[in-house]
Parts: C-alpha cells; structure tokens; sequence
C-alpha cells in the first residue's frame, strides 16, 4: 500500500498544514478497499504494464517530469478539489446513470435505432442533471450490421467454433467460403511468407494479447485486427480468422474494427473465440491438411445520421475556456457496452454535475461530450473538432474516460513543458486514492485524438485494465462487469482534477501533436 506512506512524500513537502489534515480525513479508513477489491479489480500474477513515473512516496525518474516549479495549487482550490474527491467516495449517482443507459438502450451501434434512442436518453440526462446549453450536432456514421455469422473447422476433425464477424467486415458468399488455414503468429510472420503459401487460403492470425495494467498488451496486437485482413489478401487469401484480441479464456469471441485498404480487395474477417483458436491451432500442429469454412452476413448500409452530445457547466470569470470531458455513446452490438462505454459516460456526466453544484463554480466552463461512433470511425470526434475548430484554441484541456471501470491508478499528460508544475498539482491530489504520476507523453483518448492534432493539451486518469480485455468488445460488456465501488473512485479523481483545471490561474500551454499511428 504505498499510498498510505503519503507523510513522507516529498510532493507535500513544506505542507504541515495538508498532512494534518489528510491524517485525519475520513476517507482514509476506506483505503484498505485498495487491497481487495474484488476480482473486477484484482491483478493477476504476472500482470504487466507499468510505465515509468512516480509513486506516491517518491519523485518521479529523471526524464519523466521536469524539476519542480513555481506553480503552487492555493489553499482554497486544494481545498475544494479535496473536498470534491472525498465527498465522491461516499457515494456518487455513477452507477445508476450507467445502470439506465444500458438497461434502458442497452447495445447501441452507430447507425442503429438505439443509436438515436441513446441520443435521446443523453439528451433527456443532461437536461434533467442541470446542465446548461444541452444539445446535439450531427455526425454522419458508417452503419455495419453483423447478419448471420458461423464457421467450423472441416478437416481433419470436424468442429464448429464460436466466431464473431470483425466490425466492418463485408460478408461472405451465400454459401460461406471454405479453404485450407495457413497459420501465421503475426503481421511481421506473414510478410515473410511467399504469396503462393497465402493465395486461396484462409490466413489465421494467432497473436496472444498480454494481460497489462495500462491496456499496453491490446495496443501491441490489436494492428492485426485493424490491417491483418487487407494484409493477407495483398497476398492472395481468400479470407481471415484471427484469435479474439482479448485476455479471457471464456468461448466468446471479441468483434471490433478493421481498416481495409482501399487498394486491396476486401475480403471477409472474424474473431476466433480464445478456446476456439486453440483449438485450430491444435489441428494445424497435428500435421494434416486443415480447412475452414467460414460464413458471414455483413454488410455495410448507407450512411446514417446520428449526433454528439454536449452539455455544459459555464465558468463564472472564463466562460470562453474549456475543459473537455469527453466519452463516446457508441457501443458494439454483442453486449450492452457497460465497461465500453457506459462507464467512461457516467463518470464524466456525474464529475461535471458535482462539479457543477459548487457556489460559486470554477472559472472556466466545463463541456461533456458524449461522442458518437468512436468504434467504427471516430466520425464523432473529427465531426466536433471541425465544428468548433474556430474555439479550440480555448480548449485548455481535454479528458476522456474510455478504459472501462477501474480504477484510476496512473496520471499522464501531454502539456507544454512550462505547464508540467501545474500537472503535478493535480496529480498530487489523486496519489492519496490510490494513482501514481506518469510521463508527458499520454495521447489522451482516441476521441481526443483530431484535438490533440489541434494542439490541445491532455490530462489522462488511466485506469486498471487489467481485467478490461476480458470483457471489451463481446457479449460478457454487461453492466455486472462493472463496479460501483470502482465508479466512485473514478468520480472521486475527476471530480478533483477537473476541478482544480478548471479553476487554476494558469493554463497548460499548446502542444505538440503526438506522432500518427502506424
């Protein structure tokens, strides 16, 4: 428990006054809840994925932060952002906004007709929580629908297996495809393959996905979902299977999207479920010929209308600031996206009307954002950065919640360098719940990527992802999968943080964009 050496951290050097009172703040009985928190928030053995930064009881290594500076939190804002976080973790309406969404719309594909009705219930939210200036603005989204969708392997030994389509997969022929497997342990392996061992084949990408805190293991193999498909069929394949990117062992197979190459031709892509691709790959160790026949009726529609929502709390002295707190509405169609994103919305919308119930209220104007489409195209966040391209220079920050419900365990950025005092004073304020400091070079959250390229700074509250990937992206995203305990502790770090942001007599300076995917 290295957050309760929390007297001897030099971040609160020269503070007699902070650590009297955090020695006797009510909240730290509760701390022991860090030790067990249940299996939604426990760390396997093994578990990866701990960038360099600061623990709470030591400076952060060299390179990672600058020297301190000059830029001091005052007393009262410490105080109010305090004030805010552990009033959080007394209990917060997080999980009964997230209880709603997904009871009440449940799965809501860009395009679908809960798409429009999830729409409508953050509309009908927003409003009904206080918040000012509620609106949407039109987005244009891709509308996939998944069809039917099976597969088996045919020879040598007859098996059916559990397959998810890959989200903007286009379908196969009536009667499915069936073809030999050529196994391939990467992108890297099947590039060096000889076109005449890929063409007229199915290609099956088995790639593990390591089990990681910071969700770093996804980051690694989820290139094989995203270019596998039009990779291969540069080569000549005829389709591809490709082991789930996910970290269970449950027969449920993980969708999510694929970028085809418009220079290739598209060819049909589905997720093996983690047992089902064991179990091809034990076929193909075994030394026979193995075959595979697999049938999808994807099939993407016209495009169709949905919207962002935003609302707003205005600032009382800077209501021409922002401090973005953006989720995406948009889920995948197998479960009712409680973790992905149902979570990530409930925490924003309940930080800000916390935040907004202060007298008097922060300085500058909070914004939620509710994007749309983030899974297959972010067409909601490249929607809002055009539509308020004119204002970003005003965006002094932006935060996104979009790594399900654990809980906050690291703060990253990406702020000038001059700025990097004021981010270890906010990260200070979240080292006595349980989060360390990172380095300044977080990329914030796909949605914030088009106002990262903008030169918008971010603050990153990254969560334990440890169990995330067992559930992300298939049927078991239900709202059991997430914790109330956990939702609050997230609250309790943004309500905190955003506040302090909001109210903080500097700013965090331009950025430069991070370098592009590749």
């Amino acid at each position: 428990m290295p957050h309760l050496r929390i007297a001897a951290s030099p971040h609160l050097a020269g503070r007699p006054r902070r650590l009297a009172s955090i020695a006797a703040a009510p909240w730290l009985i509760g701390l022991i809840g860090l030790i067990g928190v249940g299996a939604a928030g426990a760390i396997p053995a093994g578990a990866q994925g701990v960038r360099p930064g600061a623990s709470p009881a030591g400076p952060p290594p060299e390179g990672s932060m600058p020297p301190p500076t000059a830029q001091v939190l005052a007393d009262e804002i410490q105080d109010t952002a305090t004030s805010l976080r552990d009033a959080a973790l007394k209990g917060t309406k997080a999980w009964s906004l997230l209880s709603s969404l997904t009871t009440e719309i449940g799965p809501r594909p860009a395009g679908s007709a809960a798409g429009r009705r999830a729409v409508a219930w953050a509309v009908r939210t927003l409003q009904e929580l206080g918040f000012s200036n509620v609106h949407t603005e039109k987005v244009t989204v891709s509308h996939w629908v998944r069809g039917e969708e099976a597969g088996e392997i045919t020879a040598p030994y007859p098996q059916r297996v559990a397959l998810a389509a890959i989200g903007g997969s286009v379908g196969t022929p009536a009667g499915g495809i069936e073809a030999p497997v050529v196994e391939v342990a990467s992108l890297s392996a099947l590039d060096h393959l000889d076109a005449a061992k890929v063409k007229g084949k199915i290609v099956f990408f088995n790639t593990t996905t390591d089990r990681t805190r910071d969700g770093s293991g996804y980051g690694r193999a989820v290139p094989v979902r995203a270019q596998g498909p039009s990779r291969a069929a540069k080569l000549g394949a005829v389709a591809v299977v490709l082991r789930s990117i996910g970290t269970d062992s449950n027969r449920l197979p993980h969708t999510g999207g694929l970028r085809y190459d418009a220079s290739v031709k598209k060819i049909p892509a589905a997720a093996l479920s983690g047992p089902d691709a064991d179990l091809l790959a034990a076929e193909i160790a075994g030394g026979k010929p193995v075959r595979f026949r697999l049938r999808l009726g994807a099939r993407t529609l016209a495009p169709a209308e949905s919207a962002n929502v935003i609302g707003e709390i205005p600032g009382r002295e800077k209501p021409e600031e922002i401090v973005l707190l953006g989720a995406h509405l948009d889920s995948w169609d197998l479960g009712t996206g409680a973790i992905d994103d149902g979570a990530g919305c409930a925490i924003v919308v309940e930080a800000a009307r916390r935040i907004g119930e202060l007298k008097p209220r922060p300085r500058r104007t909070l914004r939620v954002v509710l994007f749309a489409n983030e899974e297959l195209g972010l067409s909601g966040a490249e929607a809002y950065a055009k539509a308020h391209a004119g204002e970003l220079p005003r965006h002094v920050l932006a935060l996104e919640s979009d790594l399900g419900s654990g809980r906050v365990w690291l703060v990253e950025s990406r702020v000038a360098v001059e700025s990097m005092g004021w981010v270890r004073e906010l990260a200070r304020l979240v080292h006595p719940i349980g989060a360390v400091s990172g380095i300044n070079e977080a990329e914030g959250g796909p949605d914030l990527g088009p106002l990262l390229r903008a030169g918008v700074p971010t603050v990153s509250l990254t969560q334990d992802a440890t169990a995330y990937f067992d559930f992300h992206h298939t049927a078991n995203d239900t709202l059991d999968k997430a914790n109330a305990r956990d939702l609050d502790y997230n609250v309790a770090a943004w309500s905190a943080v955003v506040y302090a942001a909001a109210e903080l007599p500097g700013d965090f300076g331009r950025i430069k964009p991070p370098p592009p995917h590749r």
